[in-house]
């Protein structure tokens, strides 16, 4: 029996969606190895985000109330004690800012393979994961032959785990070198325009090359506004400086996983595809029947975004 371990993840008070999705990921993945799914949560209100970890398929929570927030020395030290004392056959981490921050030093510390940004894993005698290469243009899947392994795993890539479990909650003590933590949050400044997260939001309006100029982004803005949507965009709006890049959704952007995401006059580039193909609805609007976007959407309108918009627009009015 070995078991598999998944590391959630918070930000300023709030549990972030990729920790649920680890979740499902770890099931699954627990059910091959035949052993259990532990989770854990490093900081901040443990026993909150214990409660909202508890869901089906969990068998143990391990709470570790050190520091509010994220701390890469804090981070390391704290999993590489439990992961020593779990001995799980894999470690699973969010592929984020703040998981690939200390991904690389746990799985040193472990003495295990690192295999990075996973939108799949299988097991069978031994682990596989799946990565996207060259901007998601093409699969390819790596055999760890390791006994032990640490994943990261790219976020909206699994459906979140739902349900309330009956895991047991359990508080781990870890020992904290500190003559060994370098660092310590002392507050946070938001970057220029970060206004929305757009990765939280339940419905995205984004917005594509085909707007043609800034001049015509009141056109989109509306309909985000009669439906109470978050504008979002492709990398060539944000380039042109027409919307902050906390706006931009694709490989060099956020990747979100709204309920509804609209795509308006958007080409659907491997880039950006990979950003949103998380969605549970996919609208398309585009002149081009071709147009790869149509590839992933659930509804497709073929038409002129400066007649179609503004229908909408007046529907939902």
């Amino acid at each position: 029996m070995s078991d598999v371990v998944a590391v959630a993840e918070h930000r300023r008070g709030e549990l972030r969606a990729v920790s649920l999705e680890l979740i499902t990921a770890g099931r699954d993945l627990a059910d091959h190895t035949g052993g259990r799914l532990h989770v854990a949560v490093v900081g901040g209100d443990v026993d909150a985000y214990a409660d909202s970890l508890s869901c089906e398929g969990v068998d143990v929570v391990h709470t570790i109330d050190e520091g509010e927030e994220f701390n890469h020395d804090i981070y390391v030290q704290t999993l590489t004690q439990l992961a020593t004392d779990l001995d799980p056959q894999v470690l699973l981490v969010p592929h984020t800012v703040n998981g690939m921050d200390y991904a690389p030093a746990l799985a040193t510390a472990l003495d295990r393979p690192l295999v990075t940004d996973a939108v799949a894993l299988e097991y069978a005698d031994h682990l596989t994961a799946t990565r996207e290469l060259y901007g998601g243009k093409v699969e390819g899947t790596i055999e760890v032959g390791a006994d032990r392994a640490l994943v990261t795993v790219r976020p909206a890539e699994w459906p979140a785990a739902t349900g309330t479990g009956d895991a047991s909650i359990e508080s781990f003590e870890a020992t904290i070198d500190e003559s060994a933590v370098g660092s310590t949050v002392t507050g946070f400044d938001e970057v220029a325009g970060g206004d929305v997260d757009i990765s939280e939001a339940d419905l995205l309006v984004s917005v594509g090359r085909g707007i043609d100029e800034e001049e015509n982004l009141p056109l989109v803005e509306e309909l985000a506004e009669v439906t109470g949507a978050t504008i979002s965009a492709s990398r060539p709006i944000v380039d042109n400086g027409w919307l902050p890049k906390n706006r931009q959704v694709g490989q060099s952007g956020k990747t979100v996983a709204p309920d509804v995401y609209i795509a308006i006059g958007i080409s659907g580039a491997v880039q950006h595809v990979a950003g949103m193909k998380g969605a549970d609805t996919i609208i398309a609007i585009n002149t081009d029947p071709d147009a790869p976007i149509f590839d992933v959407a659930d509804y497709g309108i073929v038409g002129d975004l400066f007649e179609v918009v503004p229908e909408l627009t007046a529907h939902f009015e």
